[in-house]
């Protein structure tokens, strides 16, 4: 069985979400952000050094021990190979080399001036100007998802894959405070289409808070 250590409001939500597209067995243990902080709690130290969600445990019969894995990408990546390739990299050459640009992407470049704008709406005074200048990076990143997403239904082509699961929360974010609307319309029907499915929708129930979805 697999255990999903779940920060809520979270990067984690994604790996929820490929769980269910995958069908695969899950359980999982929620963890509340500090209300002050809005850090995770020191109790997820206790499953991984880092102290950082999603981590996954896997008491995979045939292991001895329990398998823990960090970092969303890598979390995706595991479940994908465990679920025998399923929404893995398409066998059209082109059509992979998105699924593996996108599933880099992700974390990679479209999130961290996300982050950092996160960081400076918290910051007074100051923070108000900083945003005005790290909201060209983020716009230069959402021209460019636009661009992708008006050219097909999904990252890596014609069928959902992995890719989209890692690509959903950094639009989400944006979306949320990157400027995303409706003047992106094609990234916009594309998150209108990831909430749709049913998969997602079962996660969103059983991971709790999301401000994201």
């Amino acid at each position: 069985m697999i255990t999903v250590h779940h920060l809520e409001n979270s990067r984690s939500q994604r790996v929820l979400w490929l769980l269910e597209e995958l069908g695969l067995p899950y359980e999982i243990r929620r963890y509340a952000r500090n209300p002050k902080t809005m850090l995770a709690p020191p109790e997820l130290r206790a499953v991984h050094p880092l102290g950082k969600s999603p981590v996954i445990v896997d008491a995979d019969p045939e292991s001895d021990t329990p398998r823990t894995v960090a970092e969303t990408g890598a979390i995706i990546e595991y479940l994908v190979e465990k679920a025998d390739g399923r929404l893995g990299a398409p066998a059209h050459r082109e059509s992979a080399l998105h699924y593996r640009h996108f599933m880099h992407y992700a974390e990679g470049s479209l999130m961290p001036p996300l982050l950092v704008k996160l960081v400076l709406m918290r910051v007074p005074i100051f923070g108000k100007a900083a945003q005005k200048k790290i909201q060209p990076m983020i716009d230069v990143h959402l021209d460019f998802v636009e661009t992708e997403l008006a050219s097909r239904p999904w990252f890596a082509g014609d069928a959902m894959t992995a890719a989209d699961v890692m690509m959903s929360f950094p639009l989400e974010a944006a979306r949320s405070r990157g400027g995303l609307n409706a003047s992106r319309p094609a990234t916009i029907a594309w998150l209108d289409k990831v909430h749709a499915r049913p998969a997602y929708q079962t996660a969103l129930a059983k991971g709790g808070p999301y401000a994201y979805a």
